[in-house]
């Protein structure tokens, strides 16, 4: 198994939603008052499947995706990617879905993946609207033969688990990608930096932040010990951990 970050950047984000660039050396104090993030989906290729974990704001670049420049400056052309897992559909994590092209409407990004989102969360994102949302971003998913509406928890196949959590949005989901003795943990926007999973943080951001806060707990307590592999979305300086980082940090405090 290979994971692969596909970093975006990192922006500050504010009262407003927008997502600024963030630059230090033109504005250090660009980030008071405002969230600092990274965006940063990821791949997992397998043996059998490349899998696309979120997907990034949707930018582009000399008119080409920056998601599909990612990921093929790491040797991935996106028709070679099977399977996009959404773990909830704010714009930051959808809105590389899809693609608009002059006379050719929308298209989903990756012509050859099944994409995986929750029911719930697809009609939720349509109610709901801006700014958190963009139906025109998201308007590709519905009645779409790639596109698999996920009712609840369960398996898409022997190495992928999901669960729908419902913290941080009310139909947020992570998953569980199994490969032999790995286990790769993806939480989204629900566990989206290392150190909000080793802290008491109860997030304004979140829908049921109290829930949120106690998942990110339960979960690094099981992650360390059966050692996964956790991937945060929005962490600036950790793209991975594992329990193995944590033992050695541990050890490093004790001599």
């Amino acid at each position: 198994m290979k994971i692969i970050p596909l970093s975006e950047g990192t922006f500050t984000i504010g009262h407003s939603k927008k997502f600024v660039p963030y630059e230090p050396s033109v504005n250090q104090h660009q980030s008071k008052g405002n969230l600092l993030v990274e965006i940063q989906p990821f791949a997992v290729v397998l043996s059998s499947d490349v899998i696309l974990l979120d997907a990034g704001l949707g930018f582009e670049q000399n008119g080409i995706l920056q998601l599909h420049q990612n990921l093929q400056k790491e040797g991935i052309a996106p028709q070679q990617v099977t399977k996009v897992l959404l773990t909830h559909l704010h714009k930051d994590h959808a809105g590389g879905i899809g693609l608009e092209r002059d006379g050719l409407g929308y298209r989903l990004a990756f012509p050859n993946a099944t994409y995986y989102v929750q029911r719930k969360e697809l009609a939720y994102a349509f109610e709901k609207g801006l700014p958190s949302y963009i139906p025109e971003e998201i308007e590709v998913l519905r009645n779409n033969r790639q596109v698999v509406l996920l009712e609840g928890d369960g398996f898409i196949d022997e190495k992928i688990e999901y669960r729908m959590t419902g913290a941080h949005t009310p139909f947020h989901q992570v998953f569980w990608i199994r490969n032999g003795n790995q286990t790769v943990f993806f939480g989204g926007d629900e566990a989206p930096q290392l150190n909000q999973m080793k802290s008491r943080l109860v997030a304004k951001y979140d829908y049921d932040g109290k829930k949120a806060m106690m998942l990110r707990h339960e979960w690094l307590s099981r992650g360390i010990e059966e050692n996964w592999i956790f991937l945060f979305y929005h962490d600036v300086r950790q793209a991975m951990w594992t329990a193995v980082t944590h033992d050695v940090e541990k050890s490093s405090k004790d001599e």
